[in-house]
């Protein structure tokens, strides 16, 4: 194994995405894997491994300060996780054997339509008007309360929650197969469709991603050590700056989702999905 400084400036960059994804709930990985596979030109399952182990600590380290906060609806997250890990470990093992073209072009069509979900459901006149309905709603009923670590009281309802569980499922596979798709879609199922406010749902989306990641990631590894010395040394030689990174932004997302206004974050990173997705499209063809 030979360590190199090749890759040092993905030290300040994977600071920069473990930031943004941290105070959104989004996947780190929808940001790596584009890098990985066109910014450095890996093979997409090493990208896509490579992106899962990096998305790992850092949403560990994010999950740490959610957690001291006591945002975690730790039983709406043992619920989804229930469906989400068989299903990542199916895409993991099913990811194997898709080409790596088809894997290239599935990432693009499915953060384009993340992408596309995640902006429809945030435009303001319709938040607006959900948050209207489910703030009469709450006034009087309500299934679940969660007080955080500053004595702030969250009553929220967790609606629909067979699109829940769907949304774990798919999620869950895409995980496994591409690196994206759980936190996206639960994100976009617990504040977009059923208003859950926004910390609960970050700190516990975060919750159920890590511990998905995690067995997805240990598969991914076998296979990087089946293949030999070549693509492990590849894999260890970007994950010596980006794991620091992902560390360091994990404590800072937190504190930025304080300051940036949600429908801002949400909007930005919907629109930078789709042109991530449409560039990888393009780059295919």
């Amino acid at each position: 194994m030979e360590l190199t400084m090749e890759f040092w400036y993905l030290l300040p960059i994977s600071i920069a995405i473990a930031t943004i994804a941290m105070s959104s709930g989004i996947g780190g990985a929808v940001f790596f894997s584009p890098l990985f596979m066109i910014g450095l030109g890996l093979d997409p399952k090493i990208a896509i491994g490579t992106a899962l182990a990096t998305e790992l600590f850092g949403f560990s380290s994010g999950l740490m300060a959610y957690w001291k906060a006591k945002l975690i609806d730790f039983k709406l997250g043992l619920n989804l996780l229930l469906i989400s890990v068989p299903f990542a470990i199916l895409g993991t093992v099913y990811g194997d054997l898709v080409p790596p073209l088809i894997l290239k072009a599935i990432f693009g069509i499915g953060i384009i339509f993340i992408g596309y979900q995640l902006y429809v459901s945030w435009r303001e006149e319709e938040k607006e008007k959900l948050e209207a309905a489910h703030k009469k709603e709450f006034e009087t009923t309500y299934e679940s309360t969660l007080t955080d670590s500053d004595g702030n009281v969250y009553n929220y309802t967790v609606c629909n929650k067979n699109m829940g569980r769907m949304f774990a499922a798919i999620g869950g596979a895409f995980l496994g197969m591409i690196s994206v798709g759980l936190a996206e879609l639960q994100e976009y199922h617990l504040v977009a469709k059923c208003k859950v406010p926004t910390r609960v749902a970050v700190a516990t989306s975060i919750f159920v991603v890590v511990i998905t990641v995690l067995v997805a990631s240990v598969g991914h590894f076998y296979e990087f050590a089946q293949e030999g010395g070549e693509v492990m040394n590849q894999v260890l030689n970007l994950i010596i700056f980006t794991i620091p990174g992902v560390i360091i932004g994990g404590q800072v997302g937190p504190k930025l989702q304080k300051v940036i206004p949600a429908d801002k974050m949400k909007v930005g990173i919907s629109i930078l999905f789709i042109v991530v997705g449409a560039f990888m499209l393009y780059t295919l063809i």
